[in-house]
């Protein structure tokens, strides 16, 4: 995988903030004091843990910005699991210009990568189920672009990129329309009025009796929030029996320890907020030799 056209210009945004906070407006000033401008020399990009590769676009993107006369040469695609030790890149050229694009680099690709790495683990956690692992918008502001990009690095799924995506009926939406059943009629109603094209309409609920409710008027999807495994399991059965196109999302205080559980009550969707607000940084360096 590599970024798309959307992906670049949003990582283009992010590169010129991190070239602002780190560079300007003299520059690496300990490499200009020590080191001479024609030393050259190269660099190898090392993963220090076991994980997923995401974001190599990014490091050869800040190369590219930041220190031009050097030359990045990728050896790992994104989206394949790497061990510590694993050769990730090689670098060479200028030193004082790699030095000065290696923390940019690699705050990039970490972070990508340690999403990458989280989504992959939860990803295995449900193998030779049928569910898809989803990510939300819980995501770092002005990242959200390239967090989701990582997430499917990981072999996760792509839940609504903004706002303007879909329609997701949630508990204060419902809260502004009355409260209870008959909020969630309504809002289906409105919402099936208000759109004439073909828009999928999920809807939020956290109990079977505003889920009995939803079924009724067959939402594209039913988010079962914070709902305990045998009241999910219960919801699958209805679905099942009363409108089997309606698909069911799982949502809420969900951890690799009970993943699984919850993908084998028969639920189509899991949405998962700790893939890009919890997701620690893969640990990633440079080691350098010289000529």
């Amino acid at each position: 995988m590599t970024f798309s056209s959307k992906e670049k210009k949003c990582f283009d945004v992010l590169l010129d903030l991190a070239i602002a906070e780190d560079l300007e407006p003299s520059g690496d000033l300990t490499s200009k004091a020590t080191l001479s401008e024609d030393l050259v020399g190269k660099a190898t990009l090392v993963s220090r843990a076991d994980g997923v590769l995401a974001g190599s676009s990014a490091g050869e993107f800040t190369f590219a910005e930041i220190a031009p006369k050097a030359q990045w040469f990728g050896l790992i695609a994104d989206g394949t699991k790497i061990q510590k030790g694993t050769e990730l890149a090689k670098i060479q050229g200028p030193i004082r210009s790699i030095l000065a694009a290696e923390r940019i680099a690699l705050n990039f690709m970490q972070r990508l990568s340690g999403i990458a790495s989280l989504t992959k683990k939860y990803t295995d956690a449900v193998q030779g189920i049928d569910v898809k692992i989803l990510d939300t918008r819980k995501t770092e502001p002005g990242w959200r672009i390239l967090d989701k990009y990582a997430v499917r690095c990981g072999g996760g799924h792509n839940h609504r990129m903004s706002l303007c995506d879909g329609i997701l009926i949630k508990d204060n939406h419902l809260a502004a329309l009355g409260g209870g059943p008959a909020s969630i009629r309504k809002a289906i109603l409105l919402a099936r009025q208000f759109f004439s094209g073909n828009w999928d309409i999920e809807v939020e609920v956290d109990n079977l009796e505003m889920f009995d409710t939803a079924l009724q008027s067959t939402p594209s999807i039913i988010l079962l929030d914070n709902m305990s495994i045998p009241d999910m399991s219960e919801a699958v059965k209805k679905r099942n029996a009363i409108a089997p196109s309606v698909a069911l999302e799982a949502s809420g205080g969900i951890q690799l320890a009970n993943l699984r559980e919850i993908a084998l009550t028969g639920v189509d969707r899991i949405s998962i907020g700790a893939l890009t607000h919890s997701a620690p940084a893969l640990d990633l360096a440079l080691d350098y030799t010289f000529e």
